[in-house]
């Protein structure tokens, strides 16, 4: 079949390509970043459409000769999502029949009966509604919470879980629900291409496991082995208290908590199987809720997790943003620190320490000032430090790291860095390699275009620490290289 993925840069959307891929489909992918796929191992397998899903001349364009659309946007970290959502729908479902596409297969949210939805369920409810009435047959498969590596709803549970042996929690940890693993959504995402059109309408799919969030808590806990967790559930604890905690604590910030977490309060459970007519369950069987986190786990122990939540989140610049390479003249305020230094370490090693710079590596200078900053951060509601990266040693363009964007990689040249803590105006950190007759010159850029007079003061009030962070980055960066230098010498000789 010829499938068609929207949402290919998304938690779900960029494990669903290679296993589409594997099933023998031919895909066709359509992003609105495609830079964020050049690093996919399977990039150059697909054709690449560049668009927006609430464009329509860029829907139709990405439909066309299309069999199967595969529709997994989700405008989560918008504080308008559910209207931009509306709008991408409606768009999509429109396009869909101009462009003669057989099937849609939407993957949404289990919305229970007979109760409140949380905007989040609503608005998934609405997409699949809005979908549905098109003229197109489509799928629509409902799941609850998706277990696996680097999904938002698995690392919001992680970090709870693992930093508080004892939690003070609100009533929704007692509410059911019915995970999932996402090796069993990808099973039944996949197979459900080559179903006849005559399969159709709304189908829920879940785990064989219906627990409460306090039973996922205390069995992650297990499967760590971490010491029994105590949990007190108590009725005063407010939704806007609850996001400050899980804001604080977790890596998931309150744009993408608050909405999760109204969700919990929502009893979330398959109301049928009837989807095993038609596709059968993962053999041998759908995986239960422990051996869902052990895979997890696992993945993330052997460094192997293709894609996370915070990947998913907008990263270029809208056209009228000003960019680090912009000239001097091209109108408004820019502050510049700009620092150069010579070393001994060959440009290959100085390149991997520049690469391999975040996350569990630090950022080489005044450990106690980054971190401040990121709780400073993060009781904003902005990223804080604890979004990590994906892997040790290699950086993709669109990951996040920590509360920056990789913007930009020129290998082994050039890392640049767009910053997505909260600031008022924007900021970029570069850092370049350049070779020289006895090893190689590193350059290091910070750049900041302010909004405001709040813009202008925050530069000159950081100013004077300028020395101690940028400057400490300078030397130990070259520092770290020369020592890996010397160290490889040493194996080599």
């Amino acid at each position: 079949m010829r499938c068609v993925v929207f949402g290919a840069t998304g938690y779900l959307g960029g494990r669903l390509v290679p296993e589409l891929l594997r099933a023998g489909h031919t895909v066709r992918v359509f992003a609105r970043t495609p830079g964020k796929l050049a690093d996919t191992p399977w990039h150059d397998r697909v054709e690449i459409v560049r668009g927006d899903a609430t464009v329509e001349r860029d829907v139709g364009a990405a439909l066309a000769d299309q069999q199967v659309l595969y529709y997994l946007v989700h405008s989560l970290t918008r504080p308008d999502f559910d209207e931009v959502d509306r709008r991408a729908a409606t768009i999509v479902a429109r396009s869909a029949e101009s462009a003669g596409v057989q099937r849609i297969v939407y993957l949404g949210g289990i919305a229970p009966a007979g109760q409140q939805l949380s905007r989040h369920l609503s608005s998934r409810a609405e997409v699949g509604r809005i979908l549905l009435d098109g003229a197109v047959p489509v799928l629509v498969l409902r799941a609850a919470v998706v277990i696996g590596s680097g999904s938002a709803s698995f690392e919001m549970l992680r970090y709870l879980t693992e930093r508080l042996p004892v939690m003070v929690t609100p009533r929704w940890v007692r509410s059911r629900i019915q995970p999932i693993a996402v090796r069993d959504v990808l099973h039944y995402l996949t197979r459900a291409a080559d179903l006849p059109a005559t399969v159709a309408g709304v189908f829920d799919i879940g785990g064989p496991d219906v627990v409460t969030y306090e039973q996922m808590m205390r069995g992650y806990a297990a499967v760590a082995e971490l010491p029994r967790r105590l949990i007190l559930p108590v009725p005063v604890l407010t939704l806007w208290l609850s996001a400050q905690w899980v804001n604080l604590v977790t890596p998931v910030p309150k744009a993408i908590a608050v909405p999760l977490m109204e969700s919990l309060v929502n009893d979330v459970v398959c109301g049928e199987h009837d989807i095993a007519r038609y596709i059968p369950d993962p053999d041998p069987g759908p995986t239960g809720y422990r051996r869902a986190v052990e895979l997890a786990l696992t993945r993330i122990r052997d460094r192997d997790v293709p894609t996370r939540w915070s990947d998913a989140g907008p990263w270029e610049p809208e056209p009228s943003e000003p960019l680090p390479t912009d000239p001097e003249w091209s109108g408004g305020s820019l502050y510049q620190d700009v620092r150069e230094r010579p070393t001994s370490a060959d440009p290959a090693a100085l390149w991997a320490v520049i690469e391999a710079i975040g996350g569990e590596h630090g950022w080489y200078s005044f450990p106690l000032a980054w971190s401040l900053r990121g709780w400073l951060d993060r009781l904003a509601g902005g990223a804080g430090l604890r979004r990590g990266r994906r892997d040790p040693h290699r950086l993709h363009e669109g990951e996040a790291l920590d509360w920056w964007r990789v913007e930009r990689i020129e290998r082994p040249s050039l890392l640049r860095l767009r910053a997505e803590m909260r600031l008022p105006g924007n900021a970029w950190l570069e850092l370049c390699v350049d070779s020289a007759e006895s090893g190689a010159v590193y350059r290091q850029r910070a750049v900041f275009e302010p909004r405001g007079l709040a813009g202008h003061l925050y530069w000159k009030s950081i100013a004077p620490f300028h020395a101690v962070i940028f400057g400490g980055m300078t030397r130990n960066i070259t520092g770290a290289a020369e020592a890996a230098n010397g160290d490889r010498g040493d194996e080599l000789s």
